[in-house]
């Protein structure tokens, strides 16, 4: 891809906690009305507790019962728990600009945690048959996308240092007794919140990938 040809990115970082079904209309809305010239974006951001179904998602999948709210979605995937301490990061692209595919999105985005992983020591891979990010069997990143005209919203979750009892009422992305781990429980001094942001505000200005890439803290 030429220089001329490289699309715009916007990068919005939410330093507060933000409500999920609010993002999620906001992003569909982004993704519906978009346009050719529209720059893609990128948001990181933690969540209020809740469980989002995806729509391969099956109400048996939640165990136990709470207070938790329960959000119907349209990503692909089963039910999964966002919250604090977990870095969520979805993703508005159009692929067909980028040159992207599906399995481009998904792999980047794998990658991404993997290589975030990589820069504090910790040995992260995906599975062929299991999206996501796994540490010794144990899944620390989660993802599913949703793709509309070619365009992308939804993305990827990184467990950091988020409490994993919102966990124990599913079965994770549909899989009966799928242990969760999480940065914090792989080395003492993990990074926080913010320092991941800058990482992966750094890995896309680094991507080659996008002409402009501007950042807007929230």
């Amino acid at each position: 891809m030429n220089a001329v040809s490289k699309p715009n990115l916007v990068i919005r970082q939410y330093n507060d906690l933000t409500d999920y079904e609010a993002r999620f209309h906001e992003m569909k809305s982004l993704t519906e009305n978009r346009d050719e010239s529209t720059p893609d974006e990128l948001w990181i951001l933690q969540h209020h507790d809740v469980l989002t179904q995806g729509q391969a998602g099956k109400p048996e999948h939640i165990l136990i019962p709470s207070n938790i709210p329960v959000v119907q979605t349209d990503r692909g995937g089963q039910v999964t728990w966002h919250g604090p301490g977990q870095m969520v990061i979805y993703f508005m692209f159009d692929l067909n600009r980028l040159g992207w595919n599906v399995r481009t999105l998904v792999t980047y985005a794998e990658n991404l945690m993997i290589d975030l992983a990589k820069r504090y020591n910790i040995t992260a891979y995906s599975k062929p048959d299991a999206p996501g990010v796994y540490v010794d069997e144990r899944k620390i990143g989660s993802l599913g996308f949703k793709i509309r005209k070619g365009r992308s919203y939804h993305g990827l979750a990184l467990n950091i240092d988020c409490e994993l009892m919102g966990f124990h009422t599913i079965n994770p992305c549909g899989y009966a007794g799928l242990e969760m781990v999480r940065m914090m429980d792989l080395m003492q001094d993990y990074p926080k919140f913010t320092k991941l942001s800058a990482d992966v505000i750094e890995n896309f200005q680094n991507s080659g990938y996008f002409n402009d890439v501007q950042v807007i803290q929230y």
